[in-house]
């Protein structure tokens, strides 16, 4: 692949991406044509001159659920670009850090307490962010001031993650509210479907600057994926740039969990595709990941609410459905290519 074949590909995902919202806008019971979603986003949110039910649809439901889907897929995708680089491992997604797990034990903690299911889950996010952040809290605390390798690392992470998935496993188990424990589940499965204007900025703004930031260290991290010597010969301090990235990583995917659940494989998979496409440098790799990443988890989440409508499948089952063969042939494709 030339040095101009990956920018040209970078621009075409960067055009793809919008693209992609579009057609997901128009997806649902309600099937809108592309004349008819460019209108109606065109006429705005309080316009009389559309119909009324396609503008409530569009405007109040679809619109931010888009919007969310692209944020949480570029941020999932990007952190797991990331943190396979500094792990040096390609199996790494953004859950390696317990963060989800966190996320998971704050948002059943909101759901079980007894607040009742509706205030409940409009209070999960609040729940799931504050878990995630304690995860992150846990896992520094672990690693404490000693040399932080990837593998101690990835010990802490998979120590707290483990810790929290039982705690909240007790927390269903426990639960005499079958409402809240359904609520619990369903969120751990991870769905856009709680998806509201009032979770776009929070999350828009974390997308913006996590994305920029790792954009931003990419040769670091260029060098880091080389070893921690060749890295240093470099000028770079693998240990800083290890821990400014965990941190990084684990804010961004504590915002994207706390709106969307736990949803698994774009952290892990994305990452792979965009390194066919614009190779393994990571100024190139992160904003490929980013855009590619929102796509497929806008199409994704479009096809969960239309596949078996009006019921909807859990977004984190689906990727998981997808994701599974997907990452097979891609690892069956490397042993060939490596034999």
């Amino acid at each position: 692949m030339t040095t101009v074949a990956p920018r040209l590909v970078l621009f075409g995902l960067a055009l793809l991406t919008p693209l992609v919202g579009l057609f997901a806008i128009g997806l649902g019971q309600l099937s809108l044509g592309p004349t008819d979603v460019v209108r109606t986003l065109w006429d705005g949110p309080t316009s009389i001159v559309t119909e009324g039910l396609a503008t409530t649809v569009v405007w109040q439901l679809r619109v931010p659920r888009v919007l969310v889907g692209l944020c949480v897929g570029a941020i999932l995708a990007a952190s797991g670009a990331a943190l396979q680089a500094i792990v040096r491992n390609d199996l790494a997604d953004p859950y390696l850090l317990g963060v989800s797990s966190g996320a998971s034990f704050g948002a059943a903690v909101v759901l079980a307490s007894g607040i009742g299911v509706v205030g409940a889950v409009v209070g999960a996010a609040g729940g799931a962010f504050l878990g995630a952040l304690a995860a992150l809290a846990l896992v520094l605390v672990i690693l404490g001031n000693r040399q932080l390798s990837s593998s101690r690392l990835v010990l802490a992470g998979l120590t707290v993650g483990y810790f929290l998935s039982a705690l909240t496993n007790l927390v269903v188990a426990l639960s005499d509210q079958r409402d809240a424990v359904r609520a619990i589940m369903f969120w751990m499965l991870g769905s856009l479907g709680k998806s509201s204007w009032d979770q776009v900025p929070l999350v828009l703004i974390v997308t913006v600057l996590a994305t920029a930031l790792l954009l931003l260290w990419g040769r670091r991290l260029d060098a880091i994926g080389l070893g921690d010597d060749v890295a240093r010969s470099l000028g770079v301090d693998p240990l800083r740039v290890r821990r400014s990235v965990a941190i990084v990583v684990a804010i961004a995917v504590a915002a994207a969990v706390s709106v969307s659940g736990a949803i698994g494989f774009v952290g892990l998979v994305i990452p792979h595709l965009a390194r066919q496409l614009v190779g393994a440098t990571h100024r190139l790799l992160i904003p490929a990941s980013a855009l590619l990443g929102a796509s497929v988890l806008v199409l994704a989440d479009a096809l969960a609410r239309t596949v078996l409508a009006p019921r909807e499948i859990p977004l984190g089952i689906l990727t998981a459905l997808v994701g599974t063969p997907l990452l097979m042939y891609m690892l069956h494709r490397r042993r060939q290519q490596l034999n």
